[in-house]
């Protein structure tokens, strides 16, 4: 995917819904919101804080109410986008005729006072005491003074990530093959999902 710059080069990119995207446009930028393209997407942030995006996918376009879990959703508009998405939520669109001015600009205005009010779900960050090891892990880590270096240096998400990664193996066989897939990457200082979070 190229780099947008601006948002009107994001509707440009998007031409089968760009009518409808510039009327969403027109109304978040009735409101105080400031506009920006982050993440190869239009953002509006309310003093630097997030509060509103504008995707457009292939049959479908919408805004994302970053911590929309706090809206009342009296018209049930929001959707979860997906299951691990604590405070996310989207108003999802398929044609300009589905959009109601006048409950978007609701919503958004909704969205800005909650931003105010500092109503937004913290990350959860992981500590090394949230960390359930694995017997087959400790028995490497123990035999392998290096490895055991390696691992100790990954942050706590990291070293997570392939806790559950063994745990998560419901045969001794799979362990093992897991446990031999994972030594080089916990070598090289890689977590086990980093491929996927550069994409």
């Amino acid at each position: 995917m190229k780099k947008i710059s601006s948002v009107d080069e994001y509707i440009e990119e998007h031409a089968q819904f760009s009518e409808a995207l510039t009327l969403l446009r027109t109304i978040i930028n009735s409101s105080e919101l400031e506009e920006s393209v982050k993440w190869n997407a239009p953002i509006y942030a309310l003093e630097g804080k997030n509060v509103i995006g504008l995707g457009a996918f292939k049959h479908h376009f919408g805004i994302w109410f970053f911590n929309g879990v706090f809206l009342k959703d009296e018209k049930k508009l929001l959707q979860t986008a997906q299951e691990k998405t604590k405070g996310l939520r989207q108003m999802r669109f398929e044609s300009i005729n589905d959009i109601n001015k006048n409950s978007v600009l609701a919503y958004i205005k909704e969205a800005i006072e909650n931003q105010k009010l500092g109503k937004e779900i913290k990350p959860n960050k992981t500590t090394k005491k949230d960390i359930v090891f694995p017997e087959e892990l400790q028995k490497l880590l123990k035999k392998n003074p290096v490895l055991y270096e390696a691992f100790n240096i990954l942050t706590p998400s990291k070293q997570r990530e392939y806790c559950e990664f063994i745990a998560e193996a419901k045969r001794d066989a799979t362990k093992l093959a897991r446990l031999e897939k994972i030594t080089p990457m916990i070598l090289q200082g890689v977590g086990l999902n980093d491929k996927y979070k550069n994409c």
